[in-house]
């Protein structure tokens, strides 16, 4: 059902003074609004983020890569609460231009290292660690492909069925039925992969896998959008499904999965492995 009462204007204006309950988060423009400085902490990678989907890709891969012997991976990672506009800070955007999470500032040169969008920091962090990105060329293509693949169905996934299924104040029929198709399909296209291949860029678990379970894996466990779970009927994806809990056991994928959160059992800040430890079961 469309909205038979709104005309769009010949040239769309922004009414700064009607912003809803977004006010502090939505806005046409770039660039800080607020002076403030980015803290930083003792570790060689420090992390401003948030544990939202995009920044629970970041966080899972450094509990991987600790995991995996690497030290150089430790880090701190920050709390950046967009609720409070921290995104737009000069700290902040001196980091990310964008005003987005996650943002990473590697400290471990000469000079700091800005890295923005969650995909580039994966890339930047798996080549620099030399984990989770195969090197021979036709298997680095095919999981580079599949990462690419997922940051460019997110939008659909959040901001489009997200938003009008569950987000929107009101509900109508026209986008929540083109948003839902959508959603499907990509469903269709992971489960489809996984049904012949163990991850989604072949036998072996990569940032393609990390980057697309912290944002369906919500879906399959029905922690997004309300009742999202019954209505996309997300128990007929069962690759997808398989594919969500053999990830979803792995002891970094938990421990990262806590991180820039502040709800009980959570830690809105990490600065040490102790931090997630204490709200781990042991």
């Amino acid at each position: 059902m469309s909205d038979p009462t709104y005309t769009p204007p010949k040239v769309w204006t922004w009414d700064a003074e009607n912003r809803g309950e977004w006010a502090k988060i939505n806005r046409p423009i770039a660039g800080p609004t607020h002076e403030k400085d980015l803290p930083r902490g003792q570790h060689p990678l420090q992390l401003y983020s948030l544990g939202t989907p995009n920044g629970q890709k970041v966080t899972i891969m450094l509990e991987e890569l600790l995991a995996a012997g690497k030290t150089g991976a430790e880090y701190d990672a920050w709390l950046i609460s967009i609720a409070d506009a921290d995104q737009f800070s000069t700290g902040f955007v001196s980091v990310n231009p964008n005003s987005k999470i996650p943002a990473l500032l590697d400290c471990s040169g000469p000079e700091p290292i800005r890295v923005f969008e969650s995909g580039a920091i994966l890339m930047h962090l798996a080549e620099k660690f030399g984990l989770f990105l195969p090197t021979e060329p036709a298997a680095r293509a095919e999981c580079i492909s599949w990462l690419m693949w997922q940051m460019s169905t997110a939008p659909v996934i959040g901001g489009g069925f997200g938003h009008f299924y569950f987000y929107a104040p009101e509900k109508y029929e026209y986008p929540i039925n083109r948003y839902t198709m959508e959603a499907k399909r990509i469903l269709d296209v992971a489960d489809r992969r996984l049904a012949e291949s163990t991850y989604l860029a072949g036998e072996d678990y990569t940032i393609a896998d990390i980057a697309t379970w912290a944002w369906l894996s919500r879906l399959v466990t029905g922690d997004a959008y309300g009742d999202a779970a019954t209505f996309l009927d997300m128990a007929s994806y069962k690759n997808l499904a398989r594919w969500v809990d053999t990830i979803g056991q792995r002891k970094a994928v938990k421990r990262g999965s806590v991180v820039n959160r502040t709800s009980d059992g959570f830690i809105a800040e990490r600065h040490s492995a102790a931090d997630i430890d204490a709200v781990m079961p042991s």
